[in-house]
């Protein structure tokens, strides 16, 4: 709505690693490393525990690119970036 024509919009957005080895070593990182670094540096592991579960909730790279989709925007595109963990979708308004 606030695009003008031919514009693009980057979407910069934790994702789903796409194989499994990643997957695994990402979930246990996530669950295991994060929340006791977040304890260690700010003395808050549930904000770090939350953050983590919040990432598994967002849609995966398909279909948030199918929202976009749906949302009125003409193309749109995907890099998967650290083997999935982190995505950029760069969609096109004409």
């Amino acid at each position: 709505r606030v695009l003008k024509p031919n514009g693009k919009v980057f979407i910069l957005e934790f994702s789903k690693p796409k194989l499994d080895v990643i997957k695994r070593f990402y979930d246990w990182y996530s669950f295991h490393v994060i929340p006791k670094m977040g304890q260690w540096i700010a003395n808050d592991a549930n904000s770090y525990q939350y953050l983590v579960e919040s990432i598994r909730m967002h849609p995966d790279q398909e279909t948030l690119k199918n929202m976009i989709l749906k949302a009125g925007f003409d193309r749109c595109d995907v890099h998967n970036l650290t083997g999935g963990i982190v995505a950029l979708h760069v969609a096109y308004r004409y």
